[in-house]
């Protein structure tokens, strides 16, 4: 089956669907919400750096073509803090 490729609105890499995270304007409420929904989407890399320059140059509204609420903008903070926890737990050498 041929992969689904997607572009981060950020910082503009290329990578496969599953890597990025979906926010999504959904049709016809306008509502903005993360991950499920039909409606006119974009896509952006679970890294600090693309979520910083996202919110800053509001690359998310303009995708969307609606305002993002900042209550989203949290969301992905603290979904971003939460896999930066998990990532640093995992890489820790196990102690005996």
């Amino acid at each position: 089956m041929k992969a689904n490729y997607r572009r981060c609105i950020s910082c503009r890499r290329i990578g496969i669907k599953q890597e990025f995270w979906r926010i999504v304007r959904v049709f016809p409420s306008g509502q903005v919400q993360l991950d499920e929904g039909m409606g006119r989407s974009a896509y952006i890399c679970p890294q600090s750096g693309c979520l910083s320059a996202a919110q800053k140059k509001n690359r998310l509204g303009r995708s969307l073509h609606t305002s993002v609420p900042e209550t989203l903008y949290k969301t992905l903070w603290q979904r971003l803090s939460q896999k930066n926890d998990e990532q640093s737990s995992s890489n820790q050498p196990e102690s005996t």
